[in-house]
């Protein structure tokens, strides 16, 4: 079995090393898919970007030439004035088509200066252009054909169309070394696809070589551990029928010695009671003795008649009685363990109004108010149970609620899962962090013993909420206050029902 151990440790730190060898290369595939993605793009936004200048160059272009058309068409046919309307709407884009023009060639400096020479040879073209046409519109057509051939003013388009050209030709040039960019860029994602699937299945095969083997390695312990299982199960089934009369043992124990133990103290109870019958004759003779023959009376007889014997007597009786609770306590306990649990659907909030009402006066004189939040889901359990869970709940808060202080008790509820979870909170003295655990013992107490109590109410709650299928803890402050939480199954399961046992 040591064997086995050390063959698993092995084979399940070479998995977590295959595991955090493809989680890297996995890693390493993202980061690296990621780079040459990023890369990737941004050669193709920047050949994006070029295709975008050459067909702004290529609009200014097309829109200037048009100009210079229909200009040229209305010095010929003055008579036509659609040739002045089409001149006129070109002259108008031309700005907004160079502006635009700007804007994609800015970061470029070869092709800003260039951008500023074409908006000079631009600027020289529009002032021919205008003079032009002003003769004309005076009336001027002879003059105005007359100034085009002698202004040479096809020489400033020539100049406008090198200066684009050459424009074209600067973007071209970028435009191929953007191309080879984008491939490369391409070339590299592939490359890093192949490295990386080659990595990722060379540790998929390490892997599943090794699962191969460990999986043979399991098959052949499979038969080994099926047998182990069956005789596991019949030693469960053997230590859960022990714990179970165990438990049986437990309770009937508890039960014969609480019922033995009331025997002896009645007899306790009822000779405490003739020594206190019988005291009183001598304390009256004592008394007799001191007022009619002081010379008889002794001073130790005296005090002993008087004093010592009515406390001895107070002690006894007292300790007897306290004895009487623990015992009484001990039989409730052993019963709630025997008792059949009845499962039905609770009305939570009634059963706490209910229980307000029952303590009605002791809330009117703590100054005390018990009150619900919100709506308190119903549950399906026994209704003994949660009653007597809730009454102790309740009442322990009622108990310990600090003097002077309007004492305050909510009730809150809600769904958590398939369970329920009920808060008992209230604002009364709190207990000390030491003590959240121990409150829940058989006779144990919190803080000053200043109340009436033996310390049964915590853990018959425990108990009761055990039988239930549920949980109980606490949350508190001292001088704050304290929040029971209570956690309940939806409905009580068909196995929690515990039959009552013959005594």
């Amino acid at each position: 079995m040591a064997g086995d151990g050390r063959n698993d440790d092995s084979i399940g730190r070479r998995l977590t090393g295959f595991m955090v060898v493809g989680f890297l290369a996995l890693l390493a595939v993202g980061i690296a898919a990621w780079w040459t993605t990023s890369r990737g793009q941004t050669h193709i936004r920047w050949l994006a970007h070029s295709y975008e200048v050459q067909n702004a160059i290529l609009d200014a272009r097309q829109t200037i030439e048009r100009g210079e058309t229909s200009r040229r068409g209305y010095l010929l046919a003055p008579a036509q004035r659609d040739f002045l309307a089409i001149y006129r709407n070109s002259a108008h884009a031309v700005p907004a088509r160079l502006k635009h023009l700007r804007r994609l060639v800015r970061d470029n400096p070869e092709q800003s200066a260039l951008y500023a020479r074409l908006l000079m040879q631009m600027q020289a073209l529009a002032v021919i252009r205008e003079r032009s046409l002003d003769l004309i519109a005076t009336g001027r057509v002879a003059e105005a054909r007359a100034a085009f051939d002698t202004e040479h003013s096809a020489l400033p388009m020539a100049m406008i169309r090198d200066t684009l050209d050459q424009m074209s030709a600067a973007e071209q040039r970028l435009l191929a070394i953007r191309e080879r960019d984008v491939i490369d860029s391409e070339r590299m994602f592939y490359a890093v696809l192949v490295l990386s699937g080659v990595l990722l299945l060379i540790v998929a095969i390490t892997s599943l070589l090794t699962i191969l083997g460990y999986t043979r390695d399991l098959s052949r312990s499979r038969d080994a551990l099926a047998t182990l299982n069956a005789h596991l199960e019949e030693m469960v089934t053997e230590r859960t029928a022990d714990l179970t009369r165990a438990n049986e043992e437990i309770q009937r124990f508890a039960y014969i010695v609480s019922h033995d133990l009331r025997s002896p103290l009645v007899n306790v109870m009822g000779f405490t009671a003739e020594l206190e019958t019988a005291a009183t004759p001598l304390r009256a003779l004592v008394d007799r003795v001191a007022a009619e023959a002081p010379a008889l009376a002794d001073e130790a007889a005296t005090l002993a008649a008087r004093e010592d014997l009515p406390e001895a007597i107070g002690f006894i009786r007292s300790s007897t009685q306290r004895m009487d609770r623990l015992i009484n306590a001990i039989l409730q306990l052993s019963r709630h363990g025997r008792r059949t649990l009845a499962p039905e659907r609770l009305d939570v909030a009634a059963m706490v109004d209910q229980i307000g009402e029952t303590l009605a006066h002791r809330l009117t004189e703590a100054d005390a108010v018990l009150e619900v939040s919100g709506r308190l889901p119903t549950v399906v359990s026994d209704r003994f149970s949660v009653e007597q869970i809730l009454s102790n709940l309740i009442e322990n808060a009622v108990k310990y609620l600090r003097p002077g202080v309007p004492g305050r008790i909510t009730v809150r509820g809600r769904h958590e899962g398939a369970r329920i979870i009920y808060e008992i909170a209230d604002n009364g003295r709190g207990i000390a962090a030491a003590d959240h655990a121990r409150v829940f013992d058989l006779f144990r107490r919190s803080g000053a013993q200043d109340r009436p109590g033996e310390g049964i109410g915590l853990a018959t709650v425990r108990a009761l909420v055990f039988r239930l299928g549920g949980l109980i803890d606490l949350t508190s402050t001292l001088g704050e206050g304290t929040t029971f939480r209570l956690s309940l199954p939806l409905a009580l399961a068909p196995h929690d029902k515990i039959q009552d046992k013959p005594q």
